[in-house]
């Protein structure tokens, strides 16, 4: 079943403990974490404390998104901090494979993030070993963005690679994603997706999931009922 990743990114920083606790009661599975170097992109977020404080206050994953120049360095302390996955950008691993496993063999799913510049055809060499692979639909480090319509596409090579190859990673996307365009996007295959200010700066953030959530479901069904094979199904956690 396609999941709702609600960024809090786009929480109120003040009260995130309890905005953590809201959007958990809504029955979601995972938390997108973003963190951001100030040189990779123009703009500051978390450390491993945050993370560390996080994890206290639930039993959610916690998806992290590293928009960062030295993932090799920093994937170890957010995972020991609390992260249950890791995506880092192709555009800065100079060695993206040797990344992955690192990641990997520190307990976390390992992912792999393309920006919008960025084709789909430069993962071929990696999509065997990923566990996921977030496309961006905005360019990275601000909240709030518009939609890239272009990105729908990406996701459907990205779909039609893993059916062709019988892979079993999952697709993810991030930026300017509502209930507006929710359906779209999963009819191309997406399985997560990332929710930042459509969430949690809805006056009802706890609806504003369930309504994305009925969207997606609804467009997941369709997509899949004449499918041919089994969708793929999103990655479990590996630590808790």
């Amino acid at each position: 079943m396609v999941q709702i990743l609600p960024s809090i990114l786009a929480s109120d920083f003040a009260r995130l403990g309890e905005q953590v606790r809201l959007v958990e009661s809504a029955g979601i599975e995972m938390l997108h974490v973003d963190i951001m170097d100030g040189h990779f992109v123009p703009n500051l977020t978390f450390g491993p404390p945050v993370v560390e404080s996080l994890r206290r206050v639930t039993k959610l994953q916690l998806d992290h998104h590293l928009m960062i120049e030295d993932p090799d360095f920093f994937a170890p302390l957010f995972i020991k901090a609390g992260a249950t996955s890791v995506s880092v950008h192709y555009e800065v691993c100079r060695h993206l494979h040797r990344t992955l496993q690192l990641i990997r063999g520190e307990g976390a799913k390992a992912g792999v993030v393309i920006n919008p510049a960025t084709p789909v055809w430069f993962l071929c060499d990696v999509l065997e070993v990923v566990d996921y692979v977030l496309v961006m639909s905005v360019n990275p480090g601000f909240g709030g963005q518009e939609f890239i319509p272009h990105s729908v596409e990406k996701v459907r090579q990205l779909d039609r690679y893993r059916k062709e190859k019988d892979l079993r990673f999952a697709i993810e996307i991030d930026g300017g994603i509502s209930e507006h365009n929710v359906a779209e996007v999963v009819g191309a295959g997406v399985d997560w997706i990332v929710a930042g200010t459509s969430v949690f700066h809805a006056p009802d953030p706890v609806a504003a999931i369930h309504e994305m959530q009925q969207r997606a479901n609804e467009a997941y069904r369709e997509t899949w009922r004449f499918a041919p094979q089994a969708p793929v199904p999103a990655p479990t956690s590996m630590r808790m």
